[in-house]
């Protein structure tokens, strides 16, 4: 993928369809994981309560993964909004509500980074710092809707697991799969897969 690219805000069709497909799968993914989470992560909380946000950047990935392939503003956003819809469509454990505020900070956690770096710089360090950053966003709203009597520990805890998952899982997992993507042809379309192509 190159590593800079000048900047073009105007969203095609073909950008709004993938960051919409992008959202709708990892939205399914979404309300699967929301069905297993509790039981794969209990012995984590067991140990170092807090330490489940090891895990919880797999609601974190479309921001990214959208973010990289789209490289468009708000597309981080929308794709994350997008799988939280899917996801409170579908029943989330977590209310419709609840839901798409987590799908906003989430979102705009890593829009953030892709500001900060003006649209224009598609490193793998970006994708991490997005994924981080994600973290930071779900952390915080998690914090208040879920969290609020919690002691400082855990929320210390809780905090630098999100981190550390956003940046690996959301960021690291997110770069390696457009990767993918791109060398099977499918973002022909886009200039993160025309790169990985050549």
């Amino acid at each position: 993928m190159p590593v800079r690219s000048k900047i073009n805000p105007r969203w095609r069709v073909v950008d709004i369809i993938v960051a919409a497909i992008i959202g709708v799968a990892f939205g399914v993914v979404f309300f699967g994981w929301d069905l297993v989470y509790g039981v794969v992560t209990k012995p984590m909380e067991f140990l170092l309560p807090g330490s489940g946000a090891l895990l919880y950047a797999i609601w974190l990935i479309p921001a990214v993964l959208a973010g990289i392939i789209v490289r468009k503003p708000g597309a981080a956003l929308f794709a994350e909004l997008v799988a939280a819809l899917v996801e409170a469509l579908l029943g989330s454990q977590f209310g419709g509500f609840q839901t798409i505020l987590s799908g906003l900070a989430q979102g705009i956690g890593a829009e953030i980074v892709f500001l900060a770096v003006l649209y224009s710089v598609w490193r793998l360090w970006v994708a991490m710092l997005a994924g981080a950053a994600s973290g930071i966003g779900m952390a915080i709203n998690d914090f208040i809707n879920y969290y609020a009597g919690s002691t400082l520990a855990f929320k210390a805890v809780y905090l630098g697991c999100a981190i550390i998952s956003g940046a690996i899982i959301a960021g690291l997992g997110s770069w390696y799969l457009a990767k993918a993507l791109a060398r099977t042809g499918a973002l022909t379309r886009f200039a993160a897969g025309r790169t990985a192509r050549a």
